[in-house]
């Protein structure tokens, strides 16, 4: 019988995709999580390729007993239980920066748009109002010569970075893993304690995983040390950041604006405080997918799964579960 791959159907997997890079020699079974389809099928799988929306405890490794790799569409893994995938010595990969250009673009999106006020110009023309018909108090950034603060320096940290050289700006990191000299030379950025990034940045930009140590790390006390011309990025994941504070730090002026593409609660509530601000540009954590890397995301799993069956140990395991 041929090793079976189960794939947990999302709407943002584009299915056409993965039937056209599916491997040969495989039992292939597609189901959404949580159905009657999805348990049985995941009786008898070997490997599971999805983005991660399944609840992977205790009892899912008990219902999964031939499981020999978990395979994520998604460079984050916050919804995985660790212990659990520890105890069950299942290993979970993922994506291999397969959406790290997107996510990185989306970054630099936020960024233009928060600082050219894309939405105001867009509504303002749309109204007929041309230019705001107030010129003098129209205030208008470019990022060249503009220093990023990047917290979290990885696969996707690393493209942000190289894009906002381009675009002529000043790029320092904070990260609990430092790069060397001779890398920190190549890229073109300079290390800095996470205070100091936060003192001295025109923006910054969020790229770490949520972890327990990641959970609320910029909050109401690293919002003020920042610049109160300074914009705040994130399109790594909402709970990274204090919402309410980030609210009030929004209207009382500690910090100029945001540009977000995650929530503390997805889909956010209609009456989310942060719909009403107008230096805000919001998101629905869309950063990660386009229609270019749904081929890298399944190619890289494929090849994942295709390593395990050779023997082979399998590439991108989170770093929690690795050795």
């Amino acid at each position: 019988m041929p090793a079976r791959i189960l794939i947990a159907d999302n709407p943002l997997s584009a299915l056409d995709v993965m039937r056209e890079l599916a491997p040969a020699g495989f039992d292939i079974v597609v189901a959404r999580p949580n159905t009657p389809e999805f348990a049985a099928a995941l009786a008898e799988a070997e490997y599971l390729v999805g983005l991660g929306d399944v609840k992977m405890d205790d009892a899912f490794y008990r219902a999964a007993p031939r499981l020999k790799l978990i395979q994520l569409l998604s460079a984050g893994y916050d919804r995985v239980d660790i212990e659990a995938a520890r105890a069950a010595g299942v290993p979970v990969c993922n994506n291999g920066g397969a959406n790290a250009v997107a996510v990185s673009e989306h970054a630099i999106l936020l960024m233009l748009a928060v600082c050219r006020r894309l939405t105001w110009l867009h509504g303002n023309v749309v109204s007929g109002r041309w230019r705001g018909n107030d010129v003098a108090n129209v205030k208008l950034y470019e990022l060249h010569g503009r220093t990023l603060g990047i917290v979290g320096l990885g696969t996707i940290g690393k493209k942000t970075a190289r894009l906002a050289k381009a675009f002529g700006m000043t790029v320092q990191y904070y990260d609990v893993a430092r790069l060397t000299e001779d890398q920190a030379d190549a890229l073109g950025v300079r290390f800095r304690l996470l205070g100091e990034l936060l003192r001295t940045s025109d923006i910054v930009s969020l790229h770490v995983p949520l972890t327990p140590a990641t959970r609320h790390m910029i909050g109401a006390a690293e919002l003020a040390l920042m610049r109160e011309t300074a914009y705040l990025i994130n399109t790594c994941r909402g709970p990274v950041v204090d919402e309410v504070a980030l609210h009030r730090a929004l209207t009382d002026g500690t910090i100029a604006g945001a540009g977000l593409d995650v929530f503390d609660q997805e889909p956010p509530a209609v009456n989310n405080p942060l719909f009403a601000l107008d230096n805000v540009i919001l998101t629905p954590h869309y950063a990660g997918p386009t229609w270019d890397n749904q081929y890298t995301r399944f190619r890289n799993g494929f090849d994942n799964v295709q390593r395990v069956a050779r023997g082979e140990k399998p590439l991108w395991v989170i770093p929690e579960l690795r050795d």
